[in-house]
């Protein structure tokens, strides 16, 4: 069976030998690890694009200290009612990183096949590595390479995207479950950074075939000690405005006390 389009031609990919192979003839190696990468190096931006080693390895630590688990448990949630009575389903993890949220949604969805896909091959290798129960592959979120109609489900938490790769790769009636931060998400962070902290409205994305279904708010007090609180800022898009003294805060802090704010939503293909 062909999970996959190849990300040259777009034909059928089909496994023989670990050896992903089209009828072009254009061909994929599954890894030693058992991911496949189809991130052909015409699509690359960089040479090695994604977070790297010391990120993923931050990344792990904060998120295996359990400060992001209501989050998980909550589109977990949704997607197990989401995804219910439906055999041989397919859900495709956008962004995946090293596979915590996926690992996870894969135990719960029993049945259900789990796609992690993520453009840093570090990401995915060290996913796939520990994560047996997840098909990992390193690949563009703007180029999905899986065919017309494919998935039932998407998430995406965090991860941008192409619209209409996912309305072509969707099934009629699929959705996509998206996770952005809320408006209060991590205030305290941001009040060490800027001298008046403005809370956006968090925009409903416009994503063409779909229309919003639902919307939740997930919402929390976290209590991290001092890595925790250094490794989530490193892990902001505004670690790089930060000020030394809010580095040396954190680095000094016992414990640090900042909220957590996600807005979940629910997108269904119009079929």
């Amino acid at each position: 069976m062909s999970s996959y389009l190849c990300p040259l031609c777009q034909e059928p990919l089909n496994l023989s030998d670990r050896t992903y192979k089209c009828a072009n003839n254009h061909q994929f190696d599954l890894a030693k690890e058992g991911y496949v990468n189809l991130l052909p190096v015409q699509h690359k931006r960089s040479k090695d694009p994604g977070d790297n080693k010391e990120m993923m390895q931050a990344r792990r630590q904060f998120l295996d200290g359990g400060h992001y688990q209501p989050m998980r448990d909550a589109v977990s949630k949704l997607l197990t009612s989401l995804l219910a009575g439906k055999d041989s389903a397919e859900l495709l993890d956008i962004g995946c990183g090293e596979g915590y949220y996926t690992s996870y949604f894969a135990d719960q969805l029993a049945g259900i096949k789990v796609f992690g896909l993520d453009i840093s091959k570090v990401m995915v290798r060290y996913g796939a590595k520990r994560y047996p129960n997840v098909d990992f592959l390193v690949a563009s979120s703007q180029r999905l390479p899986f065919a017309d109609n494919q998935l039932d489900a998407v998430v995406r938490i965090y991860a941008p995207c192409n619209g209409e790769e996912l309305a072509r790769a969707v099934k009629d009636n699929g959705v996509v479950v998206t996770v952005t931060p809320g408006s209060r998400h991590l205030y305290q962070l941001k009040a060490g950074i800027y001298d008046e902290v403005r809370l956006h409205d968090v925009p409903v994305e416009d994503l063409p075939g779909f229309e919003l279904e639902a919307e939740q708010t997930v919402a929390y007090p976290m209590t991290l000690n001092s890595a925790d609180a250094t490794t989530l800022l490193q892990m902001t898009p505004f670690a790089w405005r930060a000020p030394e003294s809010l580095w040396q805060t954190l680095k000094d802090a016992e414990q640090f006390d900042c909220e957590a704010d996600f807005t979940l939503r629910v997108y269904r293909k119009i079929s």
